[in-house]
């Protein structure tokens, strides 16, 4: 850019620093005291992570409302929690839906032979994401119980490096918040994520008349550089008929 001299000749604009940009006094001190908190290595973790996945990872975003009944004969039945169910409907659905259990990485498709499936769990500051390896080969009642050592490692920080490694897949089961409806960050070079709502009681019409029935809403978020519309789709439709079904 050139401004114009009082001679009339052009010369250059020397561009000048910008100046940082100025706290306003005022309205600071209408918020009362600032207490300044240093995040702990896991929050930073997570704040790099979701900067870098929102930049670089092109999402698809998919929901669906689920009958939860057959979810809710199954814990009841198998004395288990619904994140343990969940994890089944999952697993049984990246069997069958390859792509979705697998990864999108330097212009290839990686596609994984175990069915590994990282939990998001409470921890001492922050939620972490705990693995249950080969989760598809595990009964509820396993799975159960894998998922009980899990959130006690969790709850007081004690989980190791290698129980949180080798995920193809995150679940994230958003119940016990009486969460309806929220949408999850891929873990890169993940596939997909799914997060479960809470099972809400809500007027069903069954057979043309209005009922009481329960329903859950899973929504999905894939890499669309692999798990595209169709695939998408009709991998969170596996995971809602294998819940519905009580499989």
């Amino acid at each position: 850019m050139r401004e114009r001299s009082d001679l009339g000749i052009f010369r250059p604009t020397v561009n000048q620093p910008l100046s940082p940009p100025q706290r306003d006094a005022a309205g600071a001190a209408l918020k009362g005291q600032t207490r300044v908190v240093e995040p702990d290595r896991g929050e930073r973790a997570i704040g790099r992570r979701s900067a870098e996945t929102r930049a670089t990872v092109p999402d698809l975003e998919l929901s669906v409302d689920v009958d939860a009944g057959r979810l809710l004969q199954s814990v009841e039945r198998d004395r288990v929690s619904t994140t343990a169910v969940l994890v089944a409907a999952c697993a049984a659905a990246l069997r069958a839906c390859p792509r979705a259990n697998g990864a999108y990485r330097d212009g290839h498709f990686e596609l994984y032979s175990r069915v590994n499936v990282a939990v998001t769990l409470p921890g001492p500051s922050s939620q972490v994401a705990a693995t249950v390896l080969d989760a598809d080969a595990r009964s509820p009642a396993e799975l159960e119980g894998e998922l009980t050592r899990l959130r006690g490692r969790a709850r007081t920080g004690e989980l190791t490096p290698p129980e949180q490694a080798g995920a193809t897949f995150t679940l994230a089961d958003l119940g016990e918040y009486g969460i309806h409806r929220a949408a999850a960050l891929i873990t890169p070079p993940q596939a997909a994520a799914l997060t479960a709502g809470a099972v809400r009681a809500v007027p069903v019409v069954r057979d043309g008349a209005v009922t009481a029935g329960r329903l859950l809403t899973l929504t999905l978020v894939s890499d669309h550089r692999i798990l595209f519309g169709a695939e998408a789709a009709g991998f969170l439709a596996a995971v809602a008929g294998h819940l519905e079904r009580g499989a």
